[in-house]
């Protein structure tokens, strides 16, 4: 699949995730029916296009390939860490006919913690945020250089 921006990427996760909810995940006891499924804040960063996806049963961080992507040639199941201003993340490998390959990193599952729509996509938002965020410096104490 080419992505083109971010609005072409949230329409699409948007229904193929609709269409997940609507038929493999109806009925199942881990859906929060508090939530629905929400892309948000997908942007270039580097050579992918990464953002968070909300669905009723998680809360991931989601890699899109650009023509450039180096992971794009693994096979679905597969894992790689992928580094951030934060730090490193696990990512699987995933695929979707509606979406091709793309890769994805675990936040929260189920998602039985959050009240509402609105608790969500703030959490959603503040990963994102923290994860292209430096940490702060840990102070290093006596004890610790010892």
């Amino acid at each position: 699949m080419q992505w083109l921006d971010s609005e072409q990427i949230k329409s699409a996760l948007e229904a193929t995730f609709n269409e997940i909810l609507a038929t493999r995940m109806r009925g199942l006891p881990l859906l929060n029916p508090a939530l629905a499924v929400r892309a948000l804040s997908f942007g270039l960063v580097n050579r992918d296009w990464l953002g968070v996806l909300i669905t009723p049963w998680c809360m991931n961080l989601l890699l899109l390939p650009t023509t450039d992507s180096a992971w794009i040639t693994q096979p679905p199941g597969n894992k790689f860490e992928h580094a951030f201003p934060y730090g490193s993340f696990e990512f699987t490998m995933a695929r979707e006919t509606q979406l091709g390959s793309y890769a994805q990193c675990s936040l929260f599952s189920p998602m039985f913690q959050f009240e509402n729509q609105t608790a969500a996509v703030t959490a959603g938002q503040s990963a994102l945020q923290a994860l292209l965020s430096h940490p702060a410096p840990r102070a290093v104490s006596r004890r610790d250089m010892l």
